[in-house]
């Protein structure tokens, strides 16, 4: 199956992402304008000029950018520590990975063209935007974040155990992009996850050691920035680290046998991947001592 056929699996994942975040980031400005209304204003501007400046660097289309804006203002009003500035709230984290991202990306873009692999010159569209940021900002939606503290079935969860999740999610989508760039140019010849037999480039499921070093370190330059960021514990890092390397290679796992099998589409999977990332850092959570804001 092409994954032409499979468009409507993007197109899902940006209908669960996007009304969802745009109504939260709306109903959070306006209870913020009330509260502290030149946060807010920051908040709103901030992420205008990341969209903007998305759009206009062409790595990212219009509809990329919008997207992307609505979800940076999304994590930076939920991923927010005294005192109220740009620098404790989730800007932080997803400046680490839309730098980390821009960087791998444009990485020896000459080889990766020759191969043909190379990202679109367009930049990325929505659904691969949502797909790849828009479980973080879910998981931190106050409603979600609500729902899982008063769940029966995860006792012991807490808001401030939520951010764990919310960098599990980030940092799995830095991991998962660096590691495809730099595998590409550094990795050689990958080789599928399931088999090691080798295959060609660009081949989903296929992975090279240097890839997985560069995600596995991409995954822990996320967790950091959101860990000095937001005043953090150090079981903080080590749990979104962990989410987020477990994502990486789940990632390869789907690409491996879903994908290649023709049941799911790139979007897809990178949106899964992300889910991973917080369903361990989840799990991690439960064996690991609480984490908290310290």
């Amino acid at each position: 199956m092409s994954q032409s056929r499979l468009a409507w699996q993007s197109k899902l994942v940006l209908l669960l992402v996007l009304p969802w975040t745009a109504l939260s980031v709306v109903n959070m400005a306006l209870w913020e304008f009330s509260a502290n209304p030149q946060f807010a204003l920051l908040d709103l501007g901030l992420s205008a000029v990341l969209g903007l400046l998305a759009w206009g660097l062409r790595t990212a289309t219009p509809a990329a950018a919008l997207t992307g804006a609505a979800i940076n203002a999304s994590l930076m009003f939920t991923m927010l520590v005294p005192p109220l500035n740009a620098w404790h709230s989730g800007l932080v984290p997803v400046l680490a990975v839309l730098i980390l991202t821009s960087l791998a990306t444009r990485f020896g873009r000459r080889r990766k063209e020759r191969l043909g692999t190379a990202e679109k010159r367009k930049g990325r569209g929505a659904a691969q935007v949502a797909a790849n940021l828009g479980m973080a900002a879910l998981i931190m939606d106050p409603s979600v974040q609500s729902a899982l503290v008063d769940s029966r079935w995860l006792a012991g969860t807490t808001f401030t155990s939520m951010f764990a999740m919310g960098l599990a999610a980030l940092a799995e989508s830095a991991a998962d992009t660096v590691s495809s760039e730099i595998g590409q140019v550094l990795g050689g010849t990958p080789r599928m996850i399931t088999t090691l037999r080798r295959v060609e480039p660009g081949t989903d499921g296929g992975i090279t050691i240097a890839g997985t070093v560069a995600g596995i370190l991409a995954a822990g330059v996320v967790a950091l920035a959101g860990f000095l960021a937001l005043h953090l514990q150090p079981s903080v890092l080590v749990v979104s680290w962990a989410g987020g390397v477990f994502g990486l290679l789940f990632d390869s796992l789907l690409g491996a046998t879903l994908e290649r099998a023709g049941w799911l589409n790139n979007d897809a999977v990178n949106f899964l991947s992300t889910g991973s990332a917080v369903a361990c850092a989840l799990g991690l959570l439960a064996v690991i001592p609480h984490p908290g804001i310290g």
